[in-house]
């Protein structure tokens, strides 16, 4: 991919990777908006030079709108990255969990259903572009305190191999971003291991430059998570990551 001459829409840019990512294809040279529900972070992109619009990805009629403006500024899009997402702990023994399931999966997979709906006729239209989705690399190796976290992303990934494959023959390509752990919003706190935004984000820019793009980008900190079932560490691995458990309330000592 060519990342200096395209014109990309980063929707969940405001903060964390979705930023950094929109940042680095300026620095390359493309033109980037980014879309958000914060309006100071959009009010400081906006001084940055970046065009920004808010919309919120769980109310289909914000995402309309949000498209009909997004397009009518920038009708030569062709990249459009699909970062909006949440991370809810959850103890399934508690009933109450239900609401932060229910907002996992209305933000990022219906979420990322509404956006990717929004622009596929566009990108069609134009017979060239590329979707970025983002899964996570617990999409595949699960992280039992965050369950519908991880099966939101699990169904990104799947979303995403059915969306290529439906898009095939139309010049619209999908590309799937993979991500570890990575130091955002304090996550360098909870987990020492996280990889420096800095580093994934150089890793992830210099993947997506390739030619031809891969189909799934995946920073070396990602493949033990990727191929833990077919490596055969897939149990050992999910029973290390059941110890964090003990970060649910009532699950200490």
């Amino acid at each position: 991919m060519d990342l200096s001459t395209r014109t990309v829409l980063v929707v969940g840019g405001t903060s964390g990777i979705g930023r950094e990512l929109a940042r680095r294809f300026a620095a390359a040279g493309s033109t980037v908006a980014v879309g958000g529900r914060n309006p100071e972070a959009l009010a400081e992109l906006a001084g940055e030079g970046f065009g920004t619009f808010g919309v919120d990805v769980t109310d289909s009629a914000s995402v309309a709108s949000f498209r009909a403006a997004v397009l009518d500024r920038y009708p030569g899009l062709d990249t459009v990255v699909t970062m909006s997402g949440v991370m809810l702990l959850e103890d399934l023994r508690d009933p109450a969990h239900y609401t932060a399931a229910e907002t996992t999966i209305d933000t990022n997979l219906l979420g990322t259903v509404r956006v990717l709906d929004a622009f596929t006729p566009h990108l069609i239209g134009r017979g060239a572009g590329t979707f970025l989705t983002v899964s996570s690399g617990i999409g595949f190796l699960p992280f039992p305190p965050m369950p519908s976290y991880a099966a939101s992303k699990a169904a990104v990934h799947a979303y995403s191999e059915a969306l290529r494959a439906q898009l095939d023959g139309t010049g619209v390509g999908v590309v799937e971003l993979v991500p570890p752990a990575v130091a955002t919003a304090g996550q360098e706190k909870v987990n020492p291991h996280a990889l420096p935004l800095d580093d994934f984000a150089a890793e992830v820019m210099d993947l997506l430059s390739q030619e031809p793009t891969p189909r799934e980008i995946l920073v070396q900190g990602v493949r033990m998570h990727r191929w833990a079932e077919r490596d055969g560490t897939y149990d050992d691995l999910v029973a290390q990551r059941s110890r964090a458990l003990a970060m649910l309330p009532g699950r200490q000592g």
